[in-house]
């Protein structure tokens, strides 16, 4: 299923993990990305921009691949 702007998403820590974005920054993921639902506010090529939950928390980019639907 191909993600789209306003779909729910999460993060799939075994993608997310030892992929070129966390070997470029922190490693040490926040916990809500992989067990709370985000909105994906916006698609530019192989990213989207996703916004998690109702915390003032940043909104990040994330590969499409690194995301699943919110079941």
């Amino acid at each position: 299923m191909a993600i789209k702007r306003g779909d729910m998403v999460r993060a799939v820590r075994e993608q997310l993990e030892n992929s070129l974005e966390a070997q470029a920054s922190d490693s040490r993921f926040p916990s809500y990305i992989f067990e709370t639902k985000g909105e994906v506010l916006d698609i530019k090529g192989d990213y989207a921009l996703v916004v998690f939950g109702h915390v003032p928390t940043p909104n990040i980019w994330l590969r499409v691949d690194q995301l699943e639907s919110f079941k």
